[in-house]
């Protein structure tokens, strides 16, 4: 259903970014073999332009700007134009913080920086970058970028009432339905508001913003580390600008070819290898949780609760947790294998098992701040820019049949999480994407990460990312369930690949292997 562009509209791309568009294009064989283009007429005064760099606090309750000023960071505000084919048309502002290299004599060059989401926040990642450096750390500039329309940029709200969209389907025809309105109504009230702005909120035009960062720091090369959707933004980046790239790290990369309005689909196995995995888990820890014996009972739990909210949505304080929230929680709940993380779950499962039991009972802390993300409409702020950027990238099916088929489908192999992952979303509803996706077939280097138990974007989407990126190294982490490895996870072997290859620009000669 992609509105696919025509020839005129085409040129007019790829003279205004200078870069060819996608699939037509010849792979990048290493950013040393081509030449850095200059930027076209129309953008030479956002690439020249001057920064400006100032305090990153704005005032005593912005703990990350404090926590930046603290380090040493400063920030600036960059100029991009919203679309990249009008450059002298309408403007927006991207947030950019650098914390500079400690140890400039033997500075490398900037390590740009991305957390993610898509739609995270990264204005204060250069600090958590920095601690998982090591010495490496103080030889780069490190930068954070907040992609366009999130954080301290040009703000996007679509005004939703409730939070993040991500649902399941419930248990029946009648409740997919309820989602088909509930999904138009957020894409309707998003339309509504930012009709004239969406079109330009893609993958393809941050990774634009990144190039004119690029130059407005005076860099002709820029190091890059991107976690999940970041490992994806950074595959387009190369991909678009082949030679202004060092060195690039991907970590918790997907299938380039599946990021979009249907993201999750496929990752059900995986979900429910980790869901076992820690139902065994909790049965070991009954005497503290009180979940179960043995991890059937566990299991048994899990179903118990699903059931209970099908028929009534659960109260957990002031909360009411229905059949399209509860599956939800329990797919989110899953995705590490730390131990903190599994204690964390298990507090969330005992708090539905006591209120699908019908005794009152109150959130826990942790619980209570999801309750409040996923079903406050003071989170639309945080996850609309998230949804406009997915449902921007690729077109998603606008037949509502075609989402009940595969729910019903789903069901039979993956009663649990296929009406999670096969749910429709407002992409269904969502104004077509104003260019196709980039192909990402490259042969420029880079070092990806992938545990083997990753729920969110799952080894086999990093194995594709690696086959796609011919001049890659796949650092595969075997034995373990987590989402986000270098320094997130806590693997000493990972850390020590990744700042290896950071300070010395070499890649392994063969494909590495870290285990738990």
């Amino acid at each position: 259903m992609a509105r696919r562009l025509g020839a005129p509209a085409v040129a007019l791309i790829m003279a205004a970014s200078g870069t060819a568009a996608g699939p037509a294009t010849a792979a990048a064989t290493g950013g040393a073999a081509h030449a850095v283009r200059p930027p076209a007429p129309g953008l030479a005064a956002y690439y020249g332009q001057p920064l400006t760099w100032a305090d990153c606090g704005q005032g005593p309750d912005d703990e990350v700007g404090t926590a930046l000023d603290r380090d040493g960071a400063r920030c600036t505000r960059v100029t991009v134009p919203l679309d990249y084919r009008r450059p002298t048309g309408r403007t927006i502002e991207l947030a950019v913080s650098r914390l500079p290299a400690s140890d400039p004599a033997r500075r490398i060059g900037t390590l740009m920086l991305n957390h993610g989401g898509p739609g995270e926040p990264t204005l204060g990642m250069p600090l958590e970058t920095h601690a998982h450096m090591g010495e490496t750390g103080a030889r780069y500039d490190l930068v954070g970028m907040d992609p366009r329309f999130v954080g301290r940029g040009t703000p996007l709200d679509c005004g939703w009432p409730s939070g993040i969209w991500l649902r399941a389907a419930g248990q029946d025809r009648a409740g997919f339905d309820r989602q088909v309105v509930f999904q138009k109504e957020l894409a309707e009230r998003c339309v509504r508001r930012h009709g004239d702005v969406l079109p330009h909120v893609s993958t393809r035009n941050t990774a634009r913003d990144m190039d004119v960062v690029r130059a407005a720091l005076g860099e002709r090369r820029v190091s890059y580390l991107g976690y999940s959707y970041g490992a994806y933004l950074g595959a387009v980046y190369m991909r678009m600008f082949p030679g202004r790239t060092d060195r690039v790290v991907l970590d918790s990369a997907g299938d380039p070819r599946r990021t979009g309005p249907r993201l999750l689909r496929g990752t059900e196995p995986a979900s429910e290898r980790a869901l076992n995995a820690w139902a065994s888990w909790a049965a070991a820890r009954h005497r503290v949780h009180g979940l179960g014996p043995t991890r059937e009972a566990v299991l048994a739990t899990v179903r118990r609760i699903i059931e209970a909210a099908s028929d009534r949505p659960l109260p957990v304080g002031s909360y009411r947790v229905d059949e399209h929230v509860v599956p939800y929680l329990i797919h989110l709940g899953v995705g590490s294998d730390r131990e903190d993380a599994r204690a964390v779950f298990a507090s969330t499962v005992g708090v539905l098992d006591k209120a699908a039991r019908g005794i009152p009972v109150e959130p826990t802390p942790r619980l209570e701040g999801l309750l409040r993300f996923v079903l406050d409409g003071a989170s639309s702020k945080d996850v609309s820019p998230a949804a406009a950027i997915i449902c921007g990238d690729r077109a998603a099916p606008r037949d509502t049949e075609v989402y009940w088929r595969d729910i019903r489908r789903s069901r039979r192999h993956h009663p649990l999480f296929g009406p999670v992952t096969n749910n429709i979303d407002p992409c269904a509803f969502w104004p077509a994407p104003h260019e196709p996706p980039t192909s990402v077939t490259n042969g420029a280097p880079a070092l990806i990460v992938s545990a083997t138990g990753d729920t969110a974007t799952t080894y086999r989407g990093s194995r594709a990312m690696h086959r796609l990126l011919t001049g890659s190294r796949l650092l595969t982490v075997r034995g373990v369930i987590g989402h986000g490895m270098y320094g997130e996870y806590g693997n000493a072997c990972v850390d020590a690949e990744v700042n290896t290859y950071l300070k010395s620009g070499d890649l392994p000669a063969e494909d590495p292997t870290c285990r738990r």
